[in-house]
């Protein structure tokens, strides 16, 4: 965890090896003209050590003001615009929601339009015991302790009168997240979700992956990552980022992947020996559960689904393609 350390003003006092203090521009949307004298100071002691080329700083991530007043707005006309997001997140005690449970969660609910998100206006966040003890390991991971969710429940009715009014529900790795909060109570299965993870091309945005800590780090932040509200701050503001590309910003990326039609293929009956060629093709094993086919699958887009059948064809079958097709919106993904 990052702590305050005493401000060494000595280490900057004026050198040739550092270029005179430039009065930093304010940051759009961060409040920066109601900034104290302190913390301009610290912008220019920044700003001179990044000039010099030899400097990276990190900002602490401060979360974005809550304007509980802004939604719904007067006259919202259902389907239009501005529209409610979520970011979400969980933290539990293992990886299958199956057999482990939900021990935080944490959302922050914002408005978006055609240009990108709007205001934050709403957060919540969470704790609850489990009904068995913790791990070293998930503690480890988390954080979180037996002692912090000691007669900690999450008000449940509050999760559902949050999450109603939501258009879309985001989360970083949404395959992960959606099991869990579908089990933990009913009206999130109703919902569209996206996916910050495989539905936004990190690497055209100029980075190298797309774990959230890395996400956040080079965007020129840090936080206290690992807890649920927290790291949904920071994936709202990493989604906010002005892209360093010519690509699309993520927040565009996600909200227009959001919107297609995906198809889900299942390679049914699929020869064991072109296992490896489907894996490197990016297909996944289903062992069948859920009343799913036992086969392995990949989802595509409808404008590569006429690549993929000849794929599957000349590939895999060898002929005519054996194959189960499942249409998907954005309600239906990432289910488990």
């Amino acid at each position: 965890m990052a702590t305050d350390k005493p401000r060494q003003i000595d280490l900057f006092s004026f050198s040739p090896a550092l270029p005179p203090v430039r009065k930093p521009a304010p940051r759009a949307g961060r409040g920066a003209s109601a900034r104290a004298p302190e913390a301009l100071n610290e912008e220019a002691l920044a700003a001179r050590l990044e000039e010099t080329g030899r400097y990276r700083v990190l900002r602490k991530l401060e979360p974005r003001p809550v304007l509980p007043n802004r939604w719904p707005p007067a006259n919202r006309v259902p389907g239009g615009w501005p529209r409610l997001g979520i970011i979400l997140d969980t933290e539990t005690t293992g990886l299958d929601h199956a057999e482990h449970e939900v021990i935080e969660l944490g959302m922050v609910a914002f408005t978006y339009d055609e240009a990108g998100v709007r205001d934050v206006v709403g957060v919540f966040s969470a704790l609850q015991a489990p009904s068995k003890p913790i791990t070293a390991e998930i503690t480890r991971i988390t954080g979180i302790t037996d002692e912090m969710v000691a007669g900690q429940h999450i008000d449940l009715d509050a999760v559902r009168r949050f999450v109603e009014p939501a258009d879309l529900v985001i989360a970083h790795n949404a395959r992960f997240d959606r099991p869990f909060c579908e089990k933990l109570t009913p009206g999130f299965e109703v919902k569209p979700w996206a996916c910050s993870v495989a539905e936004v091309d990190w690497v055209s945005l100029g980075f190298e992956g797309s774990k959230l800590g890395y996400l956040v780090g080079q965007s020129g932040y840090f936080h206290n990552g690992h807890r649920a509200v927290d790291d949904c701050h920071a994936l709202l503001e990493v989604l906010c980022q002005a892209p360093k590309t010519a690509a699309l910003p993520a927040f565009g990326q996600l909200i227009a992947s959001a919107a297609r039609t995906r198809l889900r293929i299942h390679a049914l009956g699929s020869p064991f020996h072109t296992k490896d060629v489907l894996k490197a093709r990016g297909y996944r094993w289903s062992d069948g559960m859920g009343g799913k086919p036992k086969a392995w699958w990949r989802e595509v887009g409808e404008d590569g689904f006429e690549e993929e059948v000849r794929f599957l064809e000349q590939d895999i079958y060898g002929g005519a393609m054996n194959a189960h097709v499942e249409r998907l919106t954005a309600c239906e993904r990432f289910k488990a």
